[in-house]
């Protein structure tokens, strides 16, 4: 199970696929290897949509957990 979490507030934002997490991989920036988070801004839902053939449910949860916020970080973790 590979949950993402909002690393502000600690809340889960959901469950996510292999494959969803893949595309999170290659959409952003990892600073190391072990570097499991990435800042999400409004148009970072938008971008993953239109780059990543099957990233809609994932770019959904962005965009709700971003509500009216800015940014923020989501953090990615297996369980």
């Amino acid at each position: 199970m590979i949950l993402l979490l909002d690393k502000e507030t600690g809340r889960t934002i959901g469950e996510i696929t292999a494959q969803e997490l893949q595309i999170l991989v290659d959409a952003f920036e990892e600073e190391g290897r072990e570097d499991h988070d990435y800042y999400i801004d409004a148009s970072s839902p938008e971008y993953l949509e239109s780059q990543f053939e099957g990233a809609g449910r994932v770019a959904g949860m962005l965009k709700a957990a971003l509500g009216e916020r800015e940014g923020f970080d989501v953090q990615w973790v297996r369980r």
